[in-house]
């Protein structure tokens, strides 16, 4: 499937929780714990040291991530290509600019596009947010209950 195509689960309505477990195939992420926000317009994943460069004509951003909340390992390097660079009003009401990629996000199974910004979140509370963006082309969350889709991906200890 192409980044840039529609769903592999197009037309399902999905109802998930609060805080789901996601993959990120394209990112060599096997799982990441995501909380889902409907208040938030944009997607954002924990980034490390990205950097800009190009490959075959191609702008790309290269970063190290760390999946796991509240640890420094283990440590994934990622590569995707840069789509945009935007400005994003972070969770403390500041605009910051932010380089902005394409990839595909797993979820209950379905494998869904999804633009994500860069940004160091170690200080919060999730290293993936899910914004309204993302969300819309799914289905719905239940903001009362959580890991509605998660099954058969294993909780980290």
């Amino acid at each position: 499937m192409s980044v840039r195509g529609g769903s592999a689960c197009e037309g399902e309505s999905l109802v998930a929780g609060w805080r789901e477990w996601v993959a990120l195939p394209d990112l060599g992420v096997a799982r990441i714990k995501a909380k889902l926000d409907t208040g938030a317009r944009t997607s954002a994943l924990h980034a490390l040291e990205p950097k800009v460069f190009v490959r075959g004509g191609v702008r790309r951003v290269r970063f190290r991530l760390h999946p796991e909340q509240r640890h420094g390992h283990p440590e994934i390097l990622c590569e995707a290509p840069l789509v945009d660079r935007r400005l994003v009003v972070n969770s403390g009401g500041k605009p910051e600019r932010r380089l902005v990629i394409l990839t595909r996000l797993v979820l209950a199974g379905c494998v869904f596009p999804v633009e994500i910004t860069l940004t160091n979140r170690a200080p919060m509370g999730f290293r993936m947010l899910m914004g309204r963006t993302a969300i819309r082309k799914w289905g719905l969350v239940d903001p009362g209950r959580s890991f509605l889709l998660s099954a058969g991906i294993a909780e980290l200890p």
